[in-house]
């Protein structure tokens, strides 16, 4: 069946007897005429009409993956930023979300729908579909992009396209960005694939449904916000989580005689207070620390060791005579230094004891050989 597409001028300036574009369709989709007439001659005609660039208001927006009723409500919140008046006096209407997330949205005034009936009713033409000028641009591997009374036109995909008032200098910085663009003219303008939406479906009702509309907006913003507020948190417990784990290992390097971390930051804050006022741990637990402390710094005690001495805060470690016991690895002084001991060899074994005593001794020793 053979289909009509008229191209319109501005709607605010339609008339029945304004010219208008057309062209005739095959069954293929193949222009089999085109040319120019006044509208009136297509009284009793179905057609196919795409809005003059002046009238194609076009933006693409990125959701996320939501039902169909949730598109609608995220298009609705949108338009109402990005439409200049009151959204209640547009009608609005979108494509469907591909698989790159964008959604086509597409606007115009009631009062230019309601013109454009007036206009046709009396004349019996059935408006078969209203279109953004793009949507009559072919659909190709690249962006189909043509002229039209200055506007840069480009159909980017079935659903998507895209109107420049700058025309040329659009084109060319599109171009200076690498992408490549198909150029159409003559008969190929009018061949593109409709796409699945279009601004002659069902009006919203005007001045009514405002309030609903700003509820459900509310209702989303909340939901969104609470999703993100919850997902927030969940972050922060995780890293406070993983904060406490490493504050829990660092005091037990450096607090041995400690049995049981808890309260990683109080129980050091008393430790590193025990210590600086003399105060010793008790008995029991400073022998334990220093023997966890013993085994896990001091190098080859694993079948060395012949006895163990603990007096007055220090640990004796005796190994057997024919045990080999290298020098202390660097990394090793540095725990016992982080836990506020040190460790000194002899022909016995080693001997570990607060850090304090090993200063002075070092200083003792300095003080005899001047």
């Amino acid at each position: 069946m053979k289909r009509l597409r008229i191209a319109l001028p501005p709607l605010d300036e339609l008339t029945a007897e304004s010219p208008v574009q057309f062209a005739w369709l095959d069954r293929a989709g193949q222009v089999s005429q085109q040319g120019q007439g006044s509208l009136m001659q297509w009284a009793n005609a179905q057609a196919e009409f795409f809005l003059h660039p002046r009238d194609s208001l076009l933006t693409s927006l990125e959701l996320p993956q939501l039902a169909s009723a949730r598109i609608d409500d995220a298009v609705t919140c949108a338009a109402q930023a990005l439409i200049l008046g009151p959204v209640e006096l547009m009608h609005v209407a979108h494509g469907p979300r591909e698989s790159n997330g964008l959604v086509q949205v597409g606007w115009l005034p009631k009062s230019s729908l309601e013109h454009l009936g007036r206009v046709t009713t009396p004349l019996k033409i059935k408006v078969r579909g209203l279109y953004p000028a793009p949507y009559a641009l072919p659909v190709g591997g690249q962006p189909s992009a043509a002229f039209s009374e200055g506007y840069l036109l480009l159909r980017h995909s079935v659903q998507q396209g895209a109107v420049h008032p700058l025309g040329q200098q659009a084109l060319d910085d599109l171009l200076a960005t690498g992408v490549e663009v198909q150029q159409v003219a003559g008969d190929a303008r009018w061949s593109g694939a409709l796409p699945g939406w279009g601004l002659h479906g069902r009006l919203q009702p005007a001045a009514t449904g405002g309030w609903g509309r700003a509820l459900a907006c509310t209702a989303l913003a909340v939901v969104i916000w609470t999703l993100g507020l919850n997902l927030y948190a969940a972050r922060q417990v995780d890293e406070g989580q993983r904060l406490k784990a490493l504050m829990s290992q660092q005091v037990r390097q450096a607090f041995p005689e400690l049995p049981v971390i808890l309260n990683p930051l109080q129980q050091a804050r008393q430790q590193l207070a025990a210590r600086q006022s003399g105060a010793a741990a008790e008995p029991g637990q400073r022998f334990t620390g220093l023997l966890a402390l013993a085994g896990s710094s001091l190098p080859s005690l694993a079948g060395s060791v012949d006895s163990l001495t603990y007096a007055q805060g220090r640990l004796q470690v005796s190994l057997q005579p024919d045990a080999r016991s290298p020098a202390l690895a660097a990394d090793a002084q540095a725990l016992l230094a982080q836990a506020g001991f040190s460790a000194s060899r002899d022909d016995q074994g080693w001997t570990l004891g607060p850090l304090t005593e090993q200063v002075e001794t070092d200083a003792d020793e300095e003080a005899e050989d001047e």
